[in-house]
């Protein structure tokens, strides 16, 4: 029996780590999941679950903005950027942070600020542009703006929170991202 044990331990322990990589990566905002990226020139449908060609913007802004943020995890910023330039309402505190987050990823974090800026004036009460625009004030040096911003998401969701974890590791020299 304890052979058995020995044995699949190492297994179920990777197991354990791969499914909870898989379940971070895919957290979008307010703990949606974040949908899965397409081919370059087609867009997610949440509603099919399907990626698709657009034809004609059949796809809600909500969804596009979702979309958005999913490519700029995956590291396809510029894309994350020109799917945001297709929003019929590009002023949300959602797509404003998406634009903010591929433009400080693009190396223009001044610019990312100010979309981090108008996020916030649209919604204070928004934890992930918190926890980006702290983000963004670590790559200026200003580890003081981005204290700031950590005491804020601690009134939001507490300490036990994503954007908590994630900000305090980035102040810490430790960023996950």
């Amino acid at each position: 029996m304890n052979r058995i044990v020995t044995r699949l331990l190492p297994v179920v322990i990777t197991g354990v780590v791969l499914f909870s990589g898989y379940a971070q990566a895919m957290g979008g905002s307010n703990n949606e999941p974040t949908p899965p990226t397409c081919p370059k020139g087609q867009i997610y449908d949440s509603k099919t679950k399907t990626c698709m060609v657009d034809k004609g913007g059949m796809i809600d802004d909500k969804s596009r903005t979702e979309y958005a943020y999913a490519l700029a995890k995956a590291g396809r910023y510029q894309e994350a950027l020109d799917m945001l330039n297709t929003l019929k309402d590009p002023n949300t505190a959602e797509a404003l942070n998406y634009r903010g987050y591929a433009t400080r990823k693009l190396g223009r974090t001044d610019e990312g600020i100010s979309y981090y800026l108008k996020s916030v004036a649209l919604d204070p009460h928004y934890p992930k542009v918190r926890e980006y625009l702290g983000e963004a004030y670590m790559v200026k040096n200003r580890p003081d703006l981005a204290r700031e911003q950590l005491a804020v998401i601690k009134t939001l969701c507490g300490t036990g929170c994503e954007e908590y974890r994630d900000l305090s590791a980035a102040i810490e020299g430790h960023p996950e991202s």
